[in-house]
């Protein structure tokens, strides 16, 4: 009889297979990825963020125990090669190279000693009169404070150049836009390349595949979530951040309750 029951619990095993593992705690980790764009004393633009109401953002953060981590760490677990962010991480970017980095954000970054990622299109860096010089760049690198990644060589809007584009001469454009932009930052700065930011967030399979080739390992859209499973580890999401994102908005944001729809401009 007990040779019987065995027999019959072990096919039953057999046929529904092994119970499914338990989900951890580890696998429901998601953490606001925030991205700014220019700071300043008054509202210049739609992307400006003054720098009064960004050293609000830090110092709320503070006051509310949260954790400024780099956005390495996020990646590293969310590529399964490295532990869980602490509970109540933040993850702090800016996008495009703009010299207010350097003369608003870096003595907020330095007074509250918090890590950033500056996703930066390297045609404008000592080239435009808006942008940063590759010596302030390195500055900022030095700091240790700042790591220094991709937003392609020239922030191209890609959808405008596929309709314009044949294939062929589309291919080479994207192939450009990734390699070069991390060779190039490579050379003048230093460290490793290959994280990317999707100019004006766009992205689809064709360009997820391309960067993967060109040797980045994760990416970041402007779609308002919190980053973590199970996003699309070359489509991952970050909060775009105005000046209207004062206290209220800026608590709903990093709390994960602030609407999906966010600001247009860009």
């Amino acid at each position: 009889m007990v040779r019987f029951l065995t027999a019959v619990v072990l096919s039953v095993m057999v046929f529904l297979g092994p119970a499914p593992a338990k989900n951890s705690a580890d696998d429901k980790v998601s953490v606001p990825v925030l991205v700014y764009h220019r700071f300043g004393p008054a509202v210049a633009d739609g992307m400006t963020v003054t720098t009064s109401v960004f050293k609000a953002h830090l110092q709320w953060l503070q006051d509310y125990q949260y954790t400024v981590i780099p956005l390495r760490t996020l990646v590293d677990h969310l590529r399964g090669q490295g532990p869980p962010p602490p509970p109540k991480s933040v993850v702090i970017c800016t996008d495009d190279g703009h010299i207010s980095v350097y003369t608003q954000m870096l003595p907020l970054v330095r007074q509250y000693n918090i890590p950033v990622t500056l996703f930066i299109y390297p045609s404008a860096i000592s080239n435009a009169s808006y942008a940063m010089t590759w010596d302030q760049l390195r500055e900022l690198k030095q700091t240790g404070l700042f790591d220094i990644q991709s937003h392609t060589y020239w922030h191209p809007n890609l959808n405008k150049e596929k309709k314009k584009l044949k294939p062929d001469a589309m291919q080479k454009l994207v192939e450009t836009q990734f390699k070069k932009s991390k060779a190039v930052l490579e050379q003048k700065v230093g460290g490793q390349v290959d994280l990317l930011a999707w100019p004006f967030g766009i992205h689809d399979d064709y360009l997820g595949q391309e960067a993967q080739k060109a040797g980045y390992v994760a990416a970041f859209t402007i779609e308002r979530r919190h980053a973590g499973p199970p996003e699309a580890i070359m489509a991952l999401p970050r909060y775009l951040m105005v000046n209207a994102d004062g206290a209220k908005r800026f608590e709903a944001i990093i709390t994960g309750r602030a609407q999906e729809k966010g600001p247009k401009t860009y």
